[in-house]
């Protein structure tokens, strides 16, 4: 397994149509996982959530959140994040949101579904490393080569 490979090497995962995983405390200090949409630019991840929803009430009231997002494909890499959220004013056009939802959902369904949305009833988190892990398996010999192909008789 690499570790701490850049995150430059993981662009293409990050850009991908892929759900993170926002992790939030309850009270009692156990944990709520959560997936989201998530932007990645700048060093840190935007992340908009409903700002009446429980993810909302919990980075309010602790803003100690982690986020990973990982890929199922060889070579398998990932990121965590973990640090302070920070709420910051949302765009009035949600305009991080809207190229969210094109992203995962394509222009014209991201488009319809973003349009219904007041911004008021938005948070907007951006997630900049405390503490950043990131990995993959490209040296693992058995997931770094492509599979030998077995003739067909």
């Amino acid at each position: 397994m690499r570790k701490n490979i850049s995150v430059e090497e993981l662009s293409g995962l990050l850009n991908q149509p892929r759900c993170a995983v926002l992790a939030t405390n309850y009270a009692d200090g156990t944990t709520l996982l959560s997936p989201v949409w998530h932007e990645w630019h700048d060093g840190g991840f935007t992340i908009v959530i409903f700002d009446g929803d429980v993810k909302a009430r919990h980075i309010k009231r602790d803003p100690r959140v982690s986020v990973v997002v990982a890929d199922d494909q060889v070579p398998m890499g990932g990121i965590e994040v973990r640090a302070q959220a920070q709420i910051v004013p949302t765009e009035p056009d949600l305009a991080s949101l809207r190229r969210m939802a094109v992203r995962y959902i394509g222009p014209e369904r991201g488009n319809a579904y973003i349009d219904g949305f007041d911004p008021a009833t938005q948070l907007t988190l951006r997630i900049v490393p405390g503490v950043l892990r990131t990995w993959d398996f490209a040296d693992e010999a058995p997931l770094s080569a492509e599979p030998e192909q077995t003739p067909v008789a």
